[in-house]
């Protein structure tokens, strides 16, 4: 562990999984959570600034909870409640949250921690990207003051809500596309590792079985994903695989490549055109992670939730 800890934003929608990356996300110590900023996907934005708030106090934070955009930046939203539930947390009873969302907009607080963390500042993005969308049109500096961001989104090869997009990606890639094109270092944890970084439905009643709040609330919203067609062997943690890379990247392996967002096509909405391999010769602009060493990676999770 470093000594210093790395100041984070959590850009997320939750949703399941985002609820999963937040659990854990707070129990690494290599990070200082500044902010959880939350915008439109899995559910609609009342709902996933509202989940942010539940979760964050399950947690037992104080950290600021900052509402985004509504919609994605030129289209109209997209939510999947047939993962999620209609609430986003397929109905768990969690109490209902005694504080409220910052009155401050999540890209207005993005580009004041970037500000204050004088170039220092990651964010961890497990959503669509709009908020980041808006943060980079309203604000012409913010790029050269963001050290990087790791995003859960993507697929160089095939998709979730298309067979060739992510569900992130395709639900706003104009601000995917942005974010593509702004010159910040970017790591990119899409599907290719994120099916691949699972735990078996015996690590996940382990982790319940610890006996706190936080570790029923894990097991919870993970395993309803046990036993799924594209990830037989268990339950796919897609975002806190992004968080588990931000903190621990030895656990996984990546390569450098170009990406960019497809925005125009109909069939082919929200893919990740990528390219590590071919005769282009464009210049890599992010680190696309690959693969993981799953054995590894279900052990830091347990050793993470066992920290509650």
């Amino acid at each position: 562990m470093s000594e210093k800890k790395i100041p984070v934003i959590i850009d997320c929608d939750p949703g399941c999984d985002d609820t999963a990356a937040l659990l854990l996300a707070f129990r690494c110590p290599e990070f200082d959570i500044r902010a959880v900023t939350t915008v439109s996907g899995n559910v609609s934005l009342d709902k996933t600034t509202y989940n942010a708030l539940r979760v964050t106090e399950v947690i037992g934070t104080d950290v600021p909870v900052h509402a985004g955009a509504d919609r994605p930046m030129f289209r109209e939203p997209v939510y999947a409640p047939h993962v999620h539930g209609e609430d986003g947390l397929l109905g768990i009873g969690l109490p209902a949250p005694k504080k409220t969302a910052s009155s401050v907009h999540a890209w207005d607080a993005i580009y004041r921690e970037a500000e204050a963390q004088k170039g220092e500042l990651e964010i961890i993005a497990v959503g669509p990207l709009t908020n980041l969308g808006i943060a980079l049109a309203k604000y012409g500096d913010l790029a050269e003051k963001i050290k990087r961001i790791v995003i859960m989104g993507g697929a160089a090869q095939g998709g979730n809500v298309t067979p060739c997009a992510e569900f992130n990606i395709y639900v706003d890639p104009e601000a995917a596309d942005l974010v593509m094109k702004s010159g910040i270092p970017l790591c990119v944890c899409g599907l290719d590792v994120t099916l691949k970084a699972y735990l078996t439905a015996a690590e996940i009643r382990e982790i319940k079985a610890m006996g706190t709040p936080q570790g029923s609330l894990f097991g919870a919203v993970t395993e309803q994903n046990c036993e799924k067609v594209f990830c037989p062997a268990g339950a796919p943690l897609h975002d806190p695989a992004a968080v588990l890379f931000a903190a621990y990247p030895d656990l996984f392996t990546a390569q450098r490549c170009w990406m960019r967002v497809e925005t125009a096509g109909e069939l082919t909405r929200g893919k990740t055109v990528t390219d590590c391999w071919s005769d282009a010769q464009k210049e890599a602009n992010v680190d696309l992670v690959l693969d993981l060493d799953r054995e590894r990676f279900a052990a830091k999770v347990k050793a993470l939730m066992a920290e509650y």
